[in-house]
């Protein structure tokens, strides 16, 4: 098992939901870097569980800085972050019965038996936390840099938010809220919805949209190292996301060429493309344009109805009633995971063609 990313920023992530405490090393980044504790903890409160559309455990996520980062700065050798668990109730989960749809049994057969199923253990959207923190200095670096990254809830089974219109401002409203839609009303019938299928003891998926301003043309390693490829990777790597699509997606399977092709023009002495369709990305590499993707969250696995399973011990069909403090929906906590990771991604390949130092210049 090798929870490690990355070529030119390297992140190894480790714990467990109910261990002693989750925390990720991050390699690469070069000495001069300013951390702001303060825009980390901020990060780490829009993934926290709020109200009746959240899970009840209530983790403080009060992070350590062990080394990596001295007088604000970053030295050059690997930034240690770590976050202590101090919630745990492992009481609420029984080995022998795998939950449907969660990694249980997967890991039970991978890992012999050996592995620490307390709360999903190290497969627990707990492990995202440290990814939430790492994220945010990788995220300031970008904005000290031009570039921008804001996720919105583009959709919530059948309520939809708005597309984006103006990036800039739209970004922006993204991350000052922390139920992120471009439009409230539809934000506010999305936590209804969540709150409803909670009560009647369910979950809800949704879809998550994401836009990158700023990110100059040319970034990106074909063929095996694409733009598209490479976000792909860092994204998957979030529990619950099981779809990624860039520009229309799928929808280009509805269209003829001469319907979404990106027609090149001049504007204000630079190249751009009237229409956005590819999502920023041409040959998988950056186009100059906003970078458009979106993310698909499937329902939260841990629902409070009973569900079918299989006794491991007994190796006989069995009943799964679950107990404990389980998510209704994870979709609004997952957002800014997923501008982490986009962060974290577009870093490494930026190092790749830019070099260390331009990431401290």
């Amino acid at each position: 098992m090798k929870s490690v990313i990355g070529k030119n920023i390297t992140l190894a992530l480790y714990g467990e939901s109910h261990g002693r405490a989750i925390g990720v090393v991050a390699d690469g980044f070069p000495a001069g870097i300013k951390v702001d504790t303060d825009f980390i903890q901020s990060q780490l409160d829009k993934r926290k569980p709020k109200g009746k559309i959240s899970t009840q455990r209530r983790e403080e996520d009060d992070f350590v800085i062990i080394s990596g980062v001295f007088n604000g700065f970053t030295t050059g050798t690997p930034v240690h972050i770590m976050i202590e668990n101090k919630a745990q109730h492992s009481g609420d989960y029984h080995p022998e019965l795998p939950r449907p749809s969660h990694a249980d049994y997967a890991a039970h057969v991978k890992y012999a038996g050996f592995e620490d199923w307390r709360g999903g253990g190290h497969f627990s959207g707990r492990l995202t936390a440290p990814v939430v923190a790492v994220g945010a200095i990788a995220i300031d670096v970008l904005k000290n840099k031009g570039i921008t990254i804001g996720t919105h809830i583009k959709k919530c089974q059948h309520v939809e938010d708005r597309n984006f219109e103006n990036y800039a401002d739209d970004i922006a409203l993204c991350n000052s809220e922390y139920f992120a839609t471009l439009d409230k009303n539809a934000g506010t019938q999305m936590q209804q919805h969540i709150e409803n299928t909670g009560a009647d003891c369910d979950s809800v998926g949704g879809v998550l949209e994401t836009a990158v301003l700023g990110l100059p043309a040319g970034v990106g390693e074909p063929y095996f190292n694409s733009l598209e490829s490479v976000l792909s990777h860092y994204l998957f790597s979030i529990g619950g996301v099981k779809g990624v699509e860039f520009g229309l997606g799928f929808d280009f399977a509805d269209h003829l060429g001469s319907e979404v092709n990106d027609a090149f023009e001049m504007f204000e002495g630079r190249v751009v493309t009237k229409t956005n369709n590819n999502g920023g990305i041409n040959g998988g590499i950056s186009n100059g344009m906003p970078v458009v993707f979106r993310t698909a969250i499937k329902p939260t696995p841990s629902i409070f109805k009973t569900q079918d399973t299989v006794d491991l011990k007994t190796m006989e069909n069995a009943k799964l009633t679950l107990t404990g403090r389980h998510d209704p929906a994870i979709f609004h906590r997952a957002r800014v995971v997923v501008d982490s990771m986009t962060a974290l991604a577009l870093l490494d390949l930026l190092v790749q063609r830019y070099g260390e130092r331009w990431l401290s210049e």
